[in-house]
Protein backbone atom coordinates (compact mmCIF):
# COMPACT_ATOMS: atom_id res chain seq x y z
CA UNK A 1 0.00 0.00 0.00
CA UNK A 2 2.79 2.37 0.91
CA UNK A 3 4.58 1.55 -2.35
CA UNK A 4 1.43 2.26 -4.31
CA UNK A 5 0.96 5.55 -2.51
CA UNK A 6 4.56 6.55 -3.15
CA UNK A 7 4.22 5.70 -6.81
CA UNK A 8 1.05 7.75 -6.98
CA UNK A 9 2.76 10.72 -5.36
CA UNK A 10 5.74 10.43 -7.73
CA UNK A 11 3.45 10.26 -10.76
CA UNK A 12 1.56 13.25 -9.44
CA UNK A 13 4.77 15.21 -8.94
CA UNK A 14 5.97 14.21 -12.43
CA UNK A 15 2.66 15.23 -13.91
CA UNK A 16 2.72 18.58 -12.21
CA UNK A 17 6.35 19.15 -13.29
CA UNK A 18 5.54 18.19 -16.85
CA UNK A 19 2.54 20.50 -16.80
CA UNK A 20 4.60 23.38 -15.48
CA UNK A 21 7.28 22.77 -18.09
CA UNK A 22 4.64 22.64 -20.81
CA UNK A 23 3.11 25.90 -19.60
CA UNK A 24 6.54 27.57 -19.42
CA UNK A 25 7.40 26.38 -22.95
CA UNK A 26 4.05 27.58 -24.27
CA UNK A 27 4.61 30.90 -22.55
CA UNK A 28 8.08 31.19 -24.08
CA UNK A 29 6.72 30.24 -27.47
CA UNK A 30 4.03 32.88 -27.10
CA UNK A 31 6.56 35.52 -26.08
CA UNK A 32 8.90 34.51 -28.92
CA UNK A 33 6.02 34.59 -31.39
CA UNK A 34 5.04 38.02 -30.12
CA UNK A 35 8.64 39.26 -30.40
CA UNK A 36 8.97 37.79 -33.89
CA UNK A 37 5.70 39.37 -34.94
CA UNK A 38 6.72 42.72 -33.44
CA UNK A 39 10.08 42.48 -35.24
CA UNK A 40 8.29 41.71 -38.50
CA UNK A 41 5.91 44.60 -37.91
CA UNK A 42 8.81 46.96 -37.14
CA UNK A 43 10.72 45.77 -40.19
CA UNK A 44 7.63 46.11 -42.37
CA UNK A 45 6.97 49.54 -40.94
CA UNK A 46 10.56 50.65 -41.65
CA UNK A 47 10.35 49.37 -45.21
CA UNK A 48 7.05 51.14 -45.75
CA UNK A 49 8.46 54.31 -44.21
CA UNK A 50 11.48 54.19 -46.54
CA UNK A 51 9.24 53.56 -49.54
CA UNK A 52 7.03 56.47 -48.52
CA UNK A 53 10.08 58.71 -48.12
CA UNK A 54 11.38 57.68 -51.55
CA UNK A 55 7.97 58.37 -53.12
CA UNK A 56 7.84 61.80 -51.49
CA UNK A 57 11.37 62.62 -52.68
CA UNK A 58 10.52 61.43 -56.19
CA UNK A 59 7.36 63.55 -56.18
CA UNK A 60 9.31 66.57 -54.93
CA UNK A 61 11.93 66.16 -57.67
CA UNK A 62 9.23 65.78 -60.33
CA UNK A 63 7.47 68.90 -59.07
CA UNK A 64 10.75 70.81 -59.01
CA UNK A 65 11.61 69.65 -62.52
CA UNK A 66 8.21 70.69 -63.87
CA UNK A 67 8.33 74.02 -62.05
CA UNK A 68 11.72 74.86 -63.58
CA UNK A 69 10.60 73.81 -67.06
CA UNK A 70 7.42 75.89 -66.73
CA UNK A 71 9.51 78.88 -65.69
CA UNK A 72 11.93 78.41 -68.60
CA UNK A 73 9.01 78.29 -71.04
CA UNK A 74 8.21 81.90 -70.09
CA UNK A 75 11.78 83.20 -70.50
CA UNK A 76 13.23 85.02 -73.49
CA UNK A 77 16.63 84.18 -74.98
CA UNK A 78 18.03 87.35 -73.35
CA UNK A 79 16.70 86.32 -69.94
CA UNK A 80 18.15 82.84 -70.30
CA UNK A 81 21.58 84.10 -71.32
CA UNK A 82 21.63 86.53 -68.41
CA UNK A 83 21.08 83.66 -65.96
CA UNK A 84 24.46 82.24 -66.97
CA UNK A 85 26.39 85.22 -65.59
CA UNK A 86 27.53 85.58 -62.00
CA UNK A 87 28.66 89.17 -62.35
CA UNK A 88 31.11 91.21 -60.38
CA UNK A 89 29.10 94.10 -58.96
CA UNK A 90 29.79 97.23 -61.05
CA UNK A 91 30.73 100.48 -59.32
CA UNK A 92 27.88 102.34 -61.03
CA UNK A 93 24.48 101.23 -62.28
CA UNK A 94 24.17 98.21 -60.01
CA UNK A 95 20.37 98.01 -60.16
CA UNK A 96 20.23 98.85 -63.88
CA UNK A 97 22.79 96.12 -64.65
CA UNK A 98 20.61 93.51 -62.99
CA UNK A 99 17.52 94.57 -64.90
CA UNK A 100 19.08 95.31 -68.29
CA UNK A 101 21.13 92.12 -68.41
CA UNK A 102 18.79 89.73 -66.51
CA UNK A 103 21.77 88.63 -64.44
CA UNK A 104 21.85 85.26 -62.71
CA UNK A 105 23.67 86.64 -59.70
CA UNK A 106 26.14 89.04 -58.14
CA UNK A 107 29.57 88.14 -56.74
CA UNK A 108 30.75 90.24 -53.80
CA UNK A 109 34.35 91.48 -53.73
CA UNK A 110 36.20 93.40 -51.02
CA UNK A 111 35.19 96.78 -52.38
CA UNK A 112 31.51 95.78 -52.13
CA UNK A 113 31.62 95.19 -48.37
CA UNK A 114 34.48 97.28 -46.98
CA UNK A 115 32.31 100.34 -46.27
CA UNK A 116 29.25 98.43 -45.11
CA UNK A 117 27.77 97.78 -41.71
CA UNK A 118 25.83 94.57 -41.07
CA UNK A 119 22.52 96.40 -41.54
CA UNK A 120 23.59 98.28 -44.66
CA UNK A 121 25.00 95.14 -46.32
CA UNK A 122 21.75 93.27 -45.69
CA UNK A 123 19.79 96.20 -47.11
CA UNK A 124 22.04 96.44 -50.18
CA UNK A 125 21.70 92.74 -51.00
CA UNK A 126 17.93 92.92 -50.40
CA UNK A 127 17.72 95.84 -52.85
CA UNK A 128 19.44 93.72 -55.51
CA UNK A 129 16.93 90.93 -55.01
CA UNK A 130 14.00 93.35 -55.11
CA UNK A 131 15.21 94.71 -58.47
CA UNK A 132 15.53 91.31 -60.13
CA UNK A 133 12.72 89.52 -61.93
CA UNK A 134 14.21 86.15 -60.94
CA UNK A 135 15.95 85.63 -57.58
CA UNK A 136 19.67 86.34 -57.78
CA UNK A 137 22.34 83.91 -56.66
CA UNK A 138 24.48 86.03 -54.32
CA UNK A 139 27.98 84.70 -53.72
CA UNK A 140 31.10 85.76 -51.86
CA UNK A 141 34.51 84.08 -51.63
CA UNK A 142 34.51 82.79 -48.05
CA UNK A 143 37.05 79.96 -47.96
CA UNK A 144 38.52 81.48 -44.81
CA UNK A 145 42.06 82.54 -43.96
CA UNK A 146 43.46 84.70 -46.75
CA UNK A 147 40.37 84.35 -48.95
CA UNK A 148 37.37 85.98 -47.32
CA UNK A 149 35.39 89.14 -48.07
CA UNK A 150 33.27 89.41 -44.93
CA UNK A 151 36.25 89.01 -42.58
CA UNK A 152 38.02 92.11 -43.84
CA UNK A 153 37.14 94.21 -40.81
CA UNK A 154 34.13 96.46 -40.25
CA UNK A 155 32.51 94.04 -37.78
CA UNK A 156 30.59 92.18 -40.47
CA UNK A 157 31.59 89.03 -38.58
CA UNK A 158 32.42 88.80 -34.88
CA UNK A 159 35.50 86.67 -35.59
CA UNK A 160 37.46 86.32 -38.84
CA UNK A 161 36.89 83.08 -40.73
CA UNK A 162 39.87 80.77 -40.22
CA UNK A 163 41.45 78.84 -43.07
CA UNK A 164 40.31 75.22 -43.41
CA UNK A 165 43.90 74.17 -42.77
CA UNK A 166 43.91 75.88 -39.37
CA UNK A 167 40.45 74.59 -38.44
CA UNK A 168 41.40 71.03 -39.39
CA UNK A 169 44.67 71.14 -37.48
CA UNK A 170 42.85 72.41 -34.39
CA UNK A 171 39.82 70.12 -34.35
CA UNK A 172 39.65 67.80 -37.35
CA UNK A 173 36.54 67.11 -39.36
CA UNK A 174 34.20 67.87 -36.45
CA UNK A 175 35.74 71.34 -36.37
CA UNK A 176 35.16 71.69 -40.12
CA UNK A 177 31.47 70.87 -39.64
CA UNK A 178 31.11 73.34 -36.79
CA UNK A 179 32.94 76.03 -38.74
CA UNK A 180 30.63 75.57 -41.73
CA UNK A 181 27.54 75.71 -39.51
CA UNK A 182 28.65 79.06 -38.06
CA UNK A 183 29.70 80.40 -41.45
CA UNK A 184 26.45 79.30 -43.11
CA UNK A 185 24.38 81.09 -40.48
CA UNK A 186 26.27 84.32 -41.15
CA UNK A 187 26.00 83.97 -44.94
CA UNK A 188 22.26 83.32 -44.74
CA UNK A 189 21.78 86.30 -42.44
CA UNK A 190 23.16 88.61 -45.14
CA UNK A 191 21.24 86.96 -47.98
CA UNK A 192 24.30 85.20 -49.43
CA UNK A 193 23.69 81.71 -50.85
CA UNK A 194 27.22 80.69 -51.83
CA UNK A 195 30.68 80.99 -50.27
CA UNK A 196 32.57 79.46 -53.23
CA UNK A 197 34.18 76.70 -51.19
CA UNK A 198 35.51 74.05 -50.36
CA UNK A 199 38.88 74.11 -52.08
CA UNK A 200 39.39 70.57 -53.41
CA UNK A 201 42.97 71.15 -54.57
CA UNK A 202 45.72 68.86 -53.32
CA UNK A 203 48.93 70.78 -52.56
CA UNK A 204 51.69 69.53 -50.28
CA UNK A 205 54.41 72.06 -51.08
CA UNK A 206 54.22 75.04 -48.68
CA UNK A 207 55.80 77.19 -51.40
CA UNK A 208 52.99 76.48 -53.87
CA UNK A 209 50.61 79.34 -54.66
CA UNK A 210 47.45 77.44 -53.67
CA UNK A 211 48.90 75.69 -50.57
CA UNK A 212 47.50 78.02 -47.88
CA UNK A 213 43.99 77.66 -49.33
CA UNK A 214 44.07 73.85 -49.20
CA UNK A 215 44.09 71.37 -46.37
CA UNK A 216 47.84 70.96 -47.02
CA UNK A 217 47.46 67.18 -46.84
CA UNK A 218 47.27 64.23 -49.25
CA UNK A 219 44.43 63.30 -51.58
CA UNK A 220 42.80 60.90 -49.11
CA UNK A 221 42.55 63.46 -46.30
CA UNK A 222 41.52 66.18 -48.72
CA UNK A 223 38.77 63.90 -50.06
CA UNK A 224 37.42 63.36 -46.54
CA UNK A 225 37.45 67.10 -45.95
CA UNK A 226 35.63 67.81 -49.22
CA UNK A 227 32.98 65.13 -48.55
CA UNK A 228 32.36 66.47 -45.04
CA UNK A 229 32.13 70.05 -46.29
CA UNK A 230 29.70 69.27 -49.12
CA UNK A 231 27.38 67.25 -46.88
CA UNK A 232 27.32 69.97 -44.22
CA UNK A 233 26.74 72.74 -46.77
CA UNK A 234 23.83 70.72 -48.17
CA UNK A 235 22.31 70.48 -44.69
CA UNK A 236 22.74 74.22 -44.28
CA UNK A 237 21.15 75.03 -47.67
CA UNK A 238 24.29 76.85 -48.86
CA UNK A 239 25.69 76.20 -52.35
CA UNK A 240 28.89 74.14 -52.38
CA UNK A 241 31.57 74.93 -54.97
CA UNK A 242 34.53 72.59 -55.48
CA UNK A 243 37.57 74.30 -56.92
CA UNK A 244 39.74 74.43 -59.00
CA UNK A 245 39.17 71.53 -61.43
CA UNK A 246 41.10 69.58 -62.65
CA UNK A 247 43.29 70.39 -59.64
CA UNK A 248 45.75 73.23 -59.10
CA UNK A 249 48.56 71.14 -57.66
CA UNK A 250 51.81 72.98 -56.95
CA UNK A 251 51.54 75.24 -60.01
CA UNK A 252 52.09 78.97 -60.26
CA UNK A 253 49.47 81.72 -59.86
CA UNK A 254 47.11 82.09 -62.84
CA UNK A 255 45.85 85.40 -61.41
CA UNK A 256 48.99 87.02 -62.76
CA UNK A 257 50.19 84.86 -65.67
CA UNK A 258 49.35 82.07 -68.10
CA UNK A 259 50.10 78.81 -66.31
CA UNK A 260 51.00 75.47 -67.90
CA UNK A 261 50.34 72.31 -65.87
CA UNK A 262 52.51 69.55 -67.34
CA UNK A 263 51.52 66.70 -65.03
CA UNK A 264 50.40 63.45 -66.65
CA UNK A 265 46.77 62.36 -66.79
CA UNK A 266 47.53 59.30 -64.62
CA UNK A 267 48.84 61.60 -61.88
CA UNK A 268 45.71 63.72 -62.06
CA UNK A 269 43.49 60.63 -61.87
CA UNK A 270 45.40 59.07 -58.98
CA UNK A 271 45.64 62.28 -56.92
CA UNK A 272 43.88 65.44 -58.02
CA UNK A 273 40.60 63.95 -59.25
CA UNK A 274 39.96 62.07 -55.98
CA UNK A 275 38.66 64.99 -53.86
CA UNK A 276 36.44 66.07 -56.76
CA UNK A 277 35.03 62.54 -57.03
CA UNK A 278 34.29 62.52 -53.29
CA UNK A 279 32.58 65.90 -53.54
CA UNK A 280 30.50 64.78 -56.51
CA UNK A 281 29.37 61.62 -54.70
CA UNK A 282 28.45 63.76 -51.68
CA UNK A 283 26.18 65.91 -53.88
CA UNK A 284 28.27 68.97 -54.78
CA UNK A 285 26.18 71.78 -56.30
CA UNK A 286 28.87 73.33 -58.47
CA UNK A 287 32.48 72.98 -59.59
CA UNK A 288 34.81 75.80 -60.57
CA UNK A 289 37.28 75.22 -63.42
CA UNK A 290 40.73 76.82 -63.35
CA UNK A 291 42.44 78.84 -66.08
CA UNK A 292 45.53 76.61 -66.08
CA UNK A 293 46.48 74.98 -69.38
CA UNK A 294 46.50 71.28 -68.48
CA UNK A 295 48.67 69.83 -71.23
CA UNK A 296 47.84 66.15 -70.64
CA UNK A 297 44.16 66.84 -71.44
CA UNK A 298 44.26 69.89 -73.72
CA UNK A 299 47.50 71.73 -74.45
CA UNK A 300 45.87 74.40 -76.63
CA UNK A 301 43.72 76.54 -74.31
CA UNK A 302 43.11 77.25 -70.60
CA UNK A 303 40.95 74.66 -68.81
CA UNK A 304 38.10 77.15 -68.39
CA UNK A 305 37.52 77.30 -72.15
CA UNK A 306 38.58 73.72 -72.97
CA UNK A 307 35.89 71.30 -74.16
CA UNK A 308 38.03 68.18 -73.39
CA UNK A 309 38.43 69.34 -69.77
CA UNK A 310 34.66 69.68 -69.39
CA UNK A 311 34.09 66.32 -71.06
CA UNK A 312 36.31 64.69 -68.43
CA UNK A 313 34.29 66.35 -65.69
CA UNK A 314 30.93 65.36 -67.19
CA UNK A 315 31.70 61.95 -68.71
CA UNK A 316 34.52 60.48 -66.63
CA UNK A 317 33.62 61.93 -63.22
CA UNK A 318 29.88 62.00 -63.90
CA UNK A 319 29.18 65.49 -62.60
CA UNK A 320 25.71 66.79 -63.50
CA UNK A 321 25.60 70.05 -61.54
CA UNK A 322 26.68 73.59 -62.38
CA UNK A 323 30.15 74.06 -63.88
CA UNK A 324 31.48 77.61 -63.48
CA UNK A 325 34.57 79.43 -64.61
CA UNK A 326 37.08 81.07 -62.33
CA UNK A 327 37.12 84.88 -62.53
CA UNK A 328 37.39 85.77 -66.21
CA UNK A 329 39.61 88.78 -65.44
CA UNK A 330 42.52 86.63 -64.28
CA UNK A 331 45.62 86.90 -66.47
CA UNK A 332 45.66 83.14 -67.09
CA UNK A 333 42.63 83.69 -69.34
CA UNK A 334 42.60 87.44 -70.04
CA UNK A 335 46.08 87.29 -71.60
CA UNK A 336 44.95 84.42 -73.80
CA UNK A 337 41.61 85.60 -75.25
CA UNK A 338 39.65 88.86 -75.35
CA UNK A 339 37.04 89.37 -72.66
CA UNK A 340 34.32 89.86 -75.26
CA UNK A 341 35.01 86.43 -76.77
CA UNK A 342 35.77 84.67 -73.49
CA UNK A 343 32.19 84.32 -72.23
CA UNK A 344 30.97 82.60 -75.39
CA UNK A 345 34.08 80.41 -75.55
CA UNK A 346 33.47 79.27 -71.94
CA UNK A 347 29.85 78.37 -72.65
CA UNK A 348 30.73 76.47 -75.83
CA UNK A 349 33.35 74.55 -73.83
CA UNK A 350 30.65 73.39 -71.40
CA UNK A 351 30.42 75.91 -68.56
CA UNK A 352 27.03 76.84 -67.12
CA UNK A 353 28.01 79.95 -65.18
CA UNK A 354 30.48 82.72 -66.05
CA UNK A 355 32.22 84.73 -63.31
CA UNK A 356 32.43 88.00 -65.15
CA UNK A 357 33.37 91.65 -64.82
CA UNK A 358 32.79 92.22 -68.54
CA UNK A 359 29.23 90.91 -68.77
CA UNK A 360 28.05 94.06 -70.58
CA UNK A 361 30.07 93.06 -73.65
CA UNK A 362 30.02 89.29 -73.16
CA UNK A 363 26.23 88.85 -73.02
CA UNK A 364 25.54 90.47 -76.43
CA UNK A 365 28.36 88.38 -77.89
CA UNK A 366 26.75 85.18 -76.55
CA UNK A 367 23.35 86.18 -77.98
CA UNK A 368 25.04 86.81 -81.32
CA UNK A 369 26.66 83.36 -81.07
CA UNK A 370 23.21 81.79 -80.61
CA UNK A 371 21.86 83.65 -83.61
CA UNK A 372 24.82 82.50 -85.72
CA UNK A 373 24.60 78.90 -84.51
CA UNK A 374 27.96 78.61 -82.74
CA UNK A 375 26.17 78.14 -79.40
CA UNK A 376 22.95 76.14 -79.58
CA UNK A 377 19.67 76.82 -77.80
CA UNK A 378 19.75 73.22 -76.61
CA UNK A 379 23.04 73.82 -74.79
CA UNK A 380 21.71 77.15 -73.48
CA UNK A 381 18.62 75.47 -72.05
CA UNK A 382 20.64 72.72 -70.38
CA UNK A 383 22.81 75.30 -68.61
CA UNK A 384 19.88 77.51 -67.62
CA UNK A 385 18.13 74.45 -66.17
CA UNK A 386 21.19 73.57 -64.06
CA UNK A 387 21.53 77.13 -62.75
CA UNK A 388 17.82 77.37 -61.88
CA UNK A 389 17.91 73.95 -60.19
CA UNK A 390 20.86 75.06 -58.07
CA UNK A 391 18.88 78.14 -57.05
CA UNK A 392 15.84 76.02 -56.30
CA UNK A 393 17.85 73.56 -54.16
CA UNK A 394 18.81 76.36 -51.74
CA UNK A 395 15.30 77.80 -51.61
CA UNK A 396 15.65 80.76 -53.96
CA UNK A 397 12.86 79.64 -56.29
CA UNK A 398 9.51 79.19 -54.55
Amino acid sequence: MMITTAMTILLLIFGISFGVMWLVNKSNESVQTKITQETKNTSTSAVEENKSKERNEETTLKNQDQSIKDLMATMTIEEKVGQLFLARIPIDGQIESIQDNHLGGYLLFGRDVESETPDSLKAKIASYQAASKLPLFIASDEEGGGVTRLSGGNNLVSEAFKSPMDVYQESGLSGIRTDIQKKAEILRSYGIQGGLFPDADVATDPEAFIYDRTLGLDAEKTSEYVETSVKELKKQKVVSTLKHFPGYGDNRDSHIEIVYDNRGLDTLRQIDFLPFKSGILAGADSIMVSHNIVTSIDDTVPASISKPIHEVLRNELGFQGVIMTDDMDMAGLADFISQEEAGLAALIAGNDLILSSSFQSQIPYVIQGIEQGSYTEEALNQSVYRVLKMKSDVGLLK
